[in-house]
């Protein structure tokens, strides 16, 4: 039996992005969302920070992208919808199927985050992001282990059928 210190209360929340785009390197940009269990508070990520998620993704990028969603309820929600129909110029938005995680690769990170997490107890809230923070970090400076998030889903990177978006295909 291992004792914690420290309330019961709060959580930690993670929108994450795994980026891939043929002969560069992969990418994985996360944001926190810290719920400290107190009243009024926000418990979860709201549209409006997925919506920054988007755009500090597209500009540390510098370039088109093409968003993966899930199916969470707020990845639902009109106000997105609209967003990426006024962005639709670098901005394409696909749903995936409900209950498909193994075409996700962000749950290939997720999963190397909760081994990482095996076996440790957080004394509080502050303990376990700072933890969690320091742990995707070096998932993010590690390409290579972004890149076997991929694999597992089925999908592939083929420079052959990416086309610039200036070029023409004669058929």
């Amino acid at each position: 039996m291992v004792r914690v210190r420290g309330r019961n209360r709060g959580r930690v929340n993670i929108a994450g992005v795994v980026c891939y785009r043929a002969g560069c390197r992969s990418r994985f940009f996360f944001k926190l969302h810290i719920w400290h269990g107190r009243r009024g508070e926000p418990k979860a990520f709201s549209w409006r920070q997925y919506r920054d998620l988007i755009v500090m993704t597209h500009i540390q990028l510098g370039t088109p992208v093409v968003w993966c969603w899930d199916n969470l309820n707020v990845h639902l929600v009109k106000e997105l919808a609209d967003f990426a129909e006024e962005h639709q110029d670098w901005l394409q938005i696909f749903q995936m199927p409900s209950y498909a995680p193994e075409l996700n690769p962000a749950e290939g990170i997720w999963s190397l985050l909760k081994r990482h997490l095996a076996d440790f107890a957080a004394a509080d809230l502050t303990h376990l992001t700072r933890v969690i923070k320091r742990k995707l970090k070096k998932v993010q400076y590690r390409s290579h282990l972004v890149d076997g998030c991929l694999p597992p889903t089925g999908l592939t990177m083929d420079e052959d059928t990416i086309k610039p978006p200036d070029s023409t295909s004669s058929t």
